[in-house]
């Protein structure tokens, strides 16, 4: 017995799914909203609470024995940018991450408007790239925000000057410039796994926080389990184990092997999530 061919979908002239929701129109509008300018003004604050630190506390190395790279703090704007960095890596660089990220697309089903934007009609796949793909940008610019204005900071307060190492040595300015742009590429390939995290339990919930404070704590409970040294080499397949490989980034010879490990680490467990994101999305049934 034959199957009755199904009809032709019919569709407006001049519609192109391509075309709906594009990304200036989404950009736009998630830059106008309050969280992302609070994001931006913590970011934008948080070299400034640090050099009024440094200049009431005094010499960042205090009595502490070991050297690393918070005793170069003033040594230069490049070491001021180089420690922000260092001190936002673990933790207040995955909040933006994961606010971008898992805000999205839930933000829309709390407001109700999820449906409604599926209706006008924008396809479920274009909907989730546009989300993600403006989500993925704000992230990257809170990355590259904070290191520009450390180093203004930084160069306005202690000069500018070579990348002092904690090891010995020196960097000089073009060099040290290239290392940073390759620490901020590392630090963002590496809170992929936040990212996708927050993306997937965006489409899951209608709630952004819990989205939001999800991806979070999965990702402070990696930290966490990367401490638990009785894991023992079961925690090379933790994200979190190797979130300061590009410490290797700041030394006089560069090192690629801990930041390749992590880097095909992060894009893995990101690929899967991001996956499961669209797949489980596809076929969700969408009331809000």
């Amino acid at each position: 017995m034959s199957k009755l061919a199904e009809p032709p979908v019919e569709v407006a002239d001049g519609y192109r799914a391509g075309r709906t929701l594009p990304l200036r129109v989404e950009l736009v509008r998630q830059l106008k909203r309050r969280r992302t300018l609070v994001m931006g003004g913590v970011l934008l604050a948080l070299p400034v609470i640090l050099l009024i630190a440094f200049q009431v506390g005094g010499d960042p190395g205090g009595n502490n024995n070991r050297v690393n790279l918070m005793d170069t703090a003033t040594a230069s704007g490049a070491n001021f940018a180089a420690v922000n960095l260092f001190s936002a890596a673990g933790f207040l660089l995955v909040i933006p991450v994961a606010l971008f990220c898992g805000d999205t697309v839930a933000s829309e089903a709390s407001w109700s408007s999820l449906r409604y934007l599926l209706a006008a009609p924008v396809p479920r796949a274009r909907l989730l790239w546009s989300k993600l793909a403006v989500g993925l940008t704000l992230s990257l610019a809170a990355m590259v925000l904070l290191p520009v204005v450390a180093l203004a900071v930084g160069t306005a307060a202690y000069g500018w000057g070579p990348l002092e190492l904690p090891t010995g040595g020196s960097l000089s300015t073009g060099t040290a410039a290239q290392r940073i742009l390759i620490v901020v590429a590392y630090i963002m390939v590496s809170q992929l796994v936040t990212a996708a995290l927050a993306f997937y339990l965006s489409t899951r919930t209608d709630a952004p926080l819990g989205a939001v404070g999800g991806a979070v704590f999965l990702t402070i409970i990696g930290s966490v389990l990367d401490e638990v040294t009785a894991l023992g080499d079961w925690r090379h397949f933790l994200p979190a184990h190797w979130q300061y490989a590009w410490l290797d980034a700041v030394r006089p010879q560069m090192e690629w092997s801990d930041m390749i490990q992590g880097t095909s680490i992060s894009v893995t467990y990101a690929l899967v999530l991001f996956a499961l994101a669209f797949r489980g999305f596809a076929r969700k049934d969408v009331v809000s």
